[in-house]
């Protein structure tokens, strides 16, 4: 069986006395490493970008607004797998600590047990969701270029007395010549159309 990459966890905790419980049972695991405790939220971006842990774990009664501010910039900036240990179960609550990044919300109680296996499903997760989220971005880029394509094919084909197929070309020719992508070349040439009017 191949051997398991270890994982490096910034651990939050944001309900006092939590922290050196959480902290023995990420011990008791093998190949897991503590990188970073942190008793407030307001210093996890640095300390994310110091550390680069494979997983943040926060544990917290109820996420207040600066633990899902702080987590939204991370999100926004340097993406981490994120699990939250609270014992707040309300239904807004998780809605909020899920678009604040939070990969795996963990309501009432931490089994060491459970902890590896916990850990190692949010970090899975979370790649799974990054995997989607390059997809639809790259999909919109093409749909966007699509669009700016068709719309110069649509000049072409006024303005100069064009079929599709010509207006493609030409289009395409374009592009070739000056080295750029065919939706750079149909934006210069939406550009140039604008500007002559």
């Amino acid at each position: 069986m191949p051997r398991r990459q270890p994982l490096t966890v910034l651990v939050v905790d944001h309900s006092p006395g939590h922290a050196s419980s959480l902290v023995a049972a990420l011990a008791t695991l093998e190949g897991i490493q503590v990188a970073c405790t942190l008793d407030s939220p307001l210093e996890l971006m640095a300390r994310v970008a110091e550390h680069l842990p494979d997983v943040v774990l926060i544990d917290t009664g109820s996420p207040s607004r600066d633990v899902l501010e702080q987590l939204a910039a991370v999100n926004a900036s340097a993406p981490r797998p994120v699990v939250m240990f609270a014992n707040d179960a309300g239904d807004e609550t998780i809605r909020a600590a899920l678009r604040a990044g939070v990969s795996a919300y963990i309501v009432d109680g931490l089994s060491p047990g459970r902890l590896e296996p916990i850990l190692r499903v949010a970090r899975e997760r979370f790649r799974e969701e990054q995997r989607l989220r390059a997809e639809l971005e790259d999909t919109k880029g093409r749909l966007a270029e699509r669009k700016v394509v068709e719309r110069a094919k649509g000049i072409l084909m006024t303005q100069r007395g064009m079929s599709e197929e010509e207006a493609f070309a030409a289009l395409r020719r374009h592009a070739m010549e000056r080295g750029l992508k065919l939706g750079d070349a149909a934006k210069q040439l939406i550009d140039i159309a604008a500007l002559l009017g």
